[in-house]
């Protein structure tokens, strides 16, 4: 089980969770029960969102392993140019 922190805006869609428990092993593991617990954050997760991983950005990499010790936040992909 890992922990998703979300940021405020996405509450709506959670019944006002800003931390979401979900069973994943990987990233894309991880965004797919997001939806599958909250179908709401379908089109937010399919228009693009930035998964932190203790710190680190990820960039790509949704077979990148994610436990329990993580601390994992969801966040607006930043767009422009």
């Amino acid at each position: 089980m890992v922990e998703v922190h979300l940021w405020s805006g996405l509450r709506r869609f959670t019944d006002g969770a800003l931390v979401v428990p979900v069973e994943a092993e990987t990233v894309g593991q991880m965004l797919d029960a997001l939806v599958r617990a909250h179908p709401g954050l379908k089109p937010v997760i399919d228009a693009g969102v930035s998964v932190v991983i203790d710190g680190e950005v990820l960039t790509g990499g949704l077979h990148r392993a994610v436990t329990a010790q993580n601390e994992i936040y969801l966040m607006q992909r930043i767009k422009g140019g």
